[in-house]
């Protein structure tokens, strides 16, 4: 079967929406939201709001101004969320840094004795020279210049400090354990041992890209698995939601949170993420996966 629908004009898509159901009541607003958020990202958030999701029917009672506040909510929290990404981003890259250049050297990322697997490894390596020839970092450029005769990469503190979140999780995770500094690094973020973190990283790194793309978080089937501590050193949460749960956004913000009080005491993201939910009354929050008295989990009174 070949896909044969022809692009539509705005207005066509405005009459589409209301033969379905969905109540406009300004139709400038909507032209001017179709115009500049396009039918099928706004219709991630209008899909819990048919009734026949094969006919595309709405439900009662719903209208474009909610499809608007829903993307509203979305995009604050995704800004919001990006934010303590950033900090974690920042503290594993400087830890990475740090830690394994004083145990292993200014090249230890080179080194295949330093990881468990050499195919991810090379991988990485791939991942990392195409950052490098990407940069356009005065640091980088100056370091090729100067150093030209020498045929490694810049060294860790140079090479890492453009290398993705992707790059250092893979890197992390990749790491031998043989080296202390997988166990230090895991230690000081308050995930015990190198047996737990990766997992995190990996999860949060795609979430990253999520929010990077300005894609949705909202009643969105994330990816990734976070391998859960059984007794957390820090604050957690008493009522930890199920596996089943793990690919809504509710388990991996309470990843973010436990190791941003680790690597940002005094950070205030509790207050602004209960302040959004304030701000938007009407969003369904177990789409996200929150239970109804998260903010009294031990995790979120600190």
């Amino acid at each position: 079967m070949l896909y044969n629908k022809p692009a539509t004009t705005i207005q066509a898509q405005i009459q589409l929406l209301r033969q379905r159901g969905l109540a406009i009541n300004d139709l400038s607003q909507a032209e001017h939201f179709l115009r500049n958020i396009s039918y099928y990202r706004l219709e991630g958030y209008w899909w819990t709001m048919q009734s026949d999701k094969v006919n595309h029917v709405f439900k009662p009672n719903n209208s474009f101004d909610d499809v608007i506040q829903l993307y509203n909510f979305d995009r604050e929290l995704r800004l919001l969320v990006f934010d303590v990404i950033e900090r974690i981003e920042i503290g594993l890259r400087t830890r990475l840094i740090y830690h394994l250049s004083h145990e292993a050297g200014p090249w230890w990322f080179e080194d295949a004795a330093n990881f468990k697997q050499s195919v991810t490894h090379t991988d990485t390596l791939i991942s990392i020279d195409r950052e490098l020839r990407q940069s356009k970092d005065t640091f980088i450029k100056t370091h090729y210049l100067k150093y030209h005769k020498d045929t490694r990469r810049p060294p860790a503190w140079k090479t890492l400090e453009v290398a993705s979140f992707s790059t250092l999780s893979k890197l992390y995770g990749n790491l031998s354990p043989s080296l202390k500094s997988k166990d230090l690094i895991a230690a000081e973020l308050n995930t015990v041992n190198h047996s737990y973190l990766p997992s995190w990283l990996q999860s949060i790194a795609q979430i990253r890209n999520i929010c990077a793309h300005h894609g949705r978080l909202w009643n969105k089937n994330l990816p990734g698995i976070p391998k859960l501590l059984p007794k957390p050193p820090a604050p957690w949460l008493n009522q930890v939601p199920t596996r089943q749960e793990f690919h809504k956004l509710y388990i991996h913000v309470c990843c973010m949170k436990y190791l941003l009080d680790s690597i940002s005491p005094g950070h205030h993201f509790m207050p602004k993420l209960a302040d959004l939910f304030i701000k938007y009354p009407t969003v369904d929050l177990h789409a996200l996966g929150f239970y109804k008295n998260w903010k009294n989990e031990p995790l979120w009174l600190k």
